[in-house]
């Protein structure tokens, strides 16, 4: 294979859908020798601020002089974006090699009578082979979907399973409460191995404390408590870590922005305290370092300052209702925005929170067989309000906008990340997009 059939090979799977469950990757993992046995993973779960995290966890290590690996799903801009070492992607020829080494062990799997496994098991043992081969200290793993029956689970002794916000999303599959998808997502806390929560409701934390328990898993919870946020501008926010039993920190910064981001920091920091008590060496300096270079594309992401462009990949209600948060606590002035969504992500809701602060909406349609469909979602947009609502055809229509736009104008993409991918790399290659 070359890198084009590879992605030709493993986009083909979609067709096998989204099914959960343990038993073909696991299968598949045997067959490829179990690479994920080989190295230190730190697990991430939950509905909102998983990638955050991990980034935060991942860059702390690698800053310490870990060799650290980092899967995150889904991409923004290119499909290697998704499996990473010390900030540099999986290459070309790498992914195109063990793609075809997968696809061998698929053909045995389907000649003993296994299911075919979905995309994103194929995309997670070509992940776990490449990390195993490139001999890497730690894996930062963030799950896909759920916990409990995710592909990642096929990982038995994480060193620490990290828990981050929880709110609803995928209700078909994980269940219609918050308990419910809490739960599916504590599975991934293993039998002895330590557990950490991210600040959240008791009815949430209880679920997760209550799996913990069974499993006789110490939790650690993060608490609010323990961070003080002492500025913030356009370039990001600082703030104080009050724990100082682990690590003695002076004032920190943090590129990304919105107060539930301290949280996210909050709980990166916790979770860094147990991989250093566990006799990892992990420094003061490292931490204020990886926490201050740390860049994550797609999440309130300020590209271009005149006119103000921001970026903003909060796809369900939890995110899109943190983003306007972050947005009314910056900014006064009314808002143009770009907005699509994909049908299964109540467009309504994002509508009562994005439609206060607009002064006109240009709708698109993100590249997913789910979009909602640009002249749709203004039909929709158009009954509950009087400003101006116009679709667009095709990305390239937004350039004309930010050409006329004035420069002290804020402009805001907002919606899926399937939309925010194709607008990040449209601005890039039209240069407008100074700050990338």
């Amino acid at each position: 294979m070359n890198y084009e059939e590879a992605l030709q090979f493993i986009h083909s799977t979609y067709r096998f859908g989204s099914k959960l469950g343990l038993e073909r990757i696991k299968r598949l993992m045997y067959l490829l020798g179990n690479p994920q046995n080989t190295y230190k993973i730190i697990h991430v779960a939950g509905t909102n601020g998983k990638g955050s995290t991990c980034s935060l966890i991942h860059d702390v290590l690698m800053e310490a002089g870990y060799k650290t690996g980092l899967f995150i799903s889904p991409y923004l801009e290119e499909f290697t974006e998704r499996i990473q070492i010390n900030k540099h992607h999986i290459n070309k020829d790498s992914l195109a090699r063990i793609t075809a080494l997968v696809n061998d062990k698929v053909s045995l799997m389907l000649s003993e009578g296994y299911d075919h496994p979905t995309e994103f098991e194929i995309v997670t043992a070509i992940g776990f082979k490449y990390f195993q081969e490139e001999n890497i200290d730690f894996l930062v793993l963030e799950v896909g979907l759920g916990g409990r029956f995710d592909a990642t689970n096929v990982v038995e002794e994480p060193l620490v399973s990290v828990i981050t916000s929880i709110s609803y999303d995928h209700m078909e599959q994980l269940g219609d409460s918050l308990e419910k998808i809490a739960y599916e997502k504590a599975g991934i806390i293993k039998a002895g191995r330590p557990a950490v929560i991210y600040p959240q409701a008791d009815n949430i934390k209880k679920v997760i404390r209550d799996v913990a328990r069974s499993k006789n898993s110490p939790v650690y919870e993060a608490d609010k408590g323990n961070i003080e946020k002492t500025r913030s501008d356009i370039r990001g926010q600082w703030f104080k870590y009050l724990k100082r039993d682990v690590f003695d920190l002076p004032e920190i910064k943090i590129n990304l922005l919105g107060d539930h981001q301290l949280l996210n920091g909050l709980t990166a920091l916790l979770t860094l305290e147990i991989i250093k008590k566990k006799g990892y060496g992990i420094s003061p300096e490292s931490i204020i370092k990886g926490f201050s270079n740390c860049r994550f594309p797609g999440r309130f992401e300020i590209v271009n300052t005149s006119p103000l462009i921001i970026l903003d990949g909060g796809h369900n209600i939890d995110g899109i209702s943190s983003f306007t948060k972050t947005l009314k606590d910056r900014f006064k002035g009314k808002i143009t925005f770009f907005f699509g969504i994909l049908k299964d992500k109540s467009p309504e809701e994002a509508l009562e929170l994005l439609l206060p602060l607009a002064k006109e909406i240009y709708t698109l349609t993100p590249l997913s067989p789910r979009a909602l469909k640009a002249d749709e979602l203004a039909a929709l947009i158009k009954k509950h309000t009087n400003i101006k609502v116009i679709p667009l055809d095709n990305f390239e229509d937004i350039l004309p906008v930010i050409k006329n736009a004035d420069k002290n104008e804020i402009i805001a993409f907002s919606g899926s990340l399937y939309m925010i991918g194709s607008v990040r790399t449209l601005l890039r290659n039209n240069d407008m997009a100074n700050n990338l």
